[in-house]
């Protein structure tokens, strides 16, 4: 899977590229020879073509995908890691925060992805969106993430059902990891101190596997978690 000049490695385009399991990505493209590109609020590490946006602007996000990908002459890979979650319970979560989840989560999965399409297409590329283990398993007070997660689960299955034959489609199914996602939470909902957790560069590993496949190898699905992941199975 490469598009770009000959020797080159893959130009991969990460939403959510400048922390988490996206900075983690954007770690491991870079060591495989490739060109990462982020789409974020934040800036990535330093030298890593970006453009600054705010997901939950879906058309932002569509223009903002095509601006980096004709800037760097094609894309090679798109792996939307970008996600947000507030827990709490439905009555107890404002309406434009339950819809702000639902959008980064999943609208804005598919927003760059139709922007990546004409892109992906001319390079025989990959896509791997990010769920969650609560793409598939339902918890208490998580009704937004689960909402756009099992959203995910469900897009990229038709997606990959849609694009078989000229795109490659991934569904990562990640369980928990040790990043700054849960920092910003009410305590009650902050993994304990001996919560079992992933090391994102681990997840980062296995979407790396999946872009490696060559052109009419696909891998489908893929679930990475601790092996004490408690919403696993």
């Amino acid at each position: 899977m490469n598009g770009g000049p000959p020797g080159a490695g893959p130009t991969v385009l990460i939403t959510g590229g400048s922390s988490g399991l996206g900075a983690a990505v954007v770690t491991a493209v870079a060591r495989a020879g490739g060109r990462p590109l982020v789409l974020d609020r934040r800036s990535p590490a330093d030298g890593v073509p970006w453009v600054e946006c705010d997901l939950a602007d879906t058309r932002a996000a569509e223009a903002a995908t095509r601006q980096l990908a004709e800037r760097s002459g094609g894309l090679d890979a798109v792996v939307t890691a970008a996600g947000i979650d507030v827990p709490g319970k439905l009555a107890d979560v404002p309406g434009e925060t339950w819809e702000r989840i639902v959008t980064v989560d999943l609208l804005a999965t598919a927003a760059v992805v139709r922007a990546a399409l004409p892109f992906l297409e001319a390079s025989r590329g990959t896509i791997v969106t990010v769920a969650s283990t609560l793409g598939v398993k339902a918890v208490s007070d998580a009704t937004a993430y689960c909402a756009a997660k099992f959203g995910v689960v469900g897009f990229t299955r038709a997606l990959a059902a849609e694009l078989a034959g000229t795109i490659g489609v991934t569904l990562l199914i990640p369980g928990g990891m040790r990043t700054a996602f849960f920092d910003d939470r009410d305590p009650t909902y902050q993994p304990g101190p001996d919560a079992h957790l992933n090391d994102p560069a681990d997840t980062a590993n296995a979407i790396m596997f999946a872009l490696s496949q060559p052109a009419g190898c696909a891998i489908r699905e893929i679930t990475v978690c601790a092996d004490q992941e408690t919403s696993y199975p």
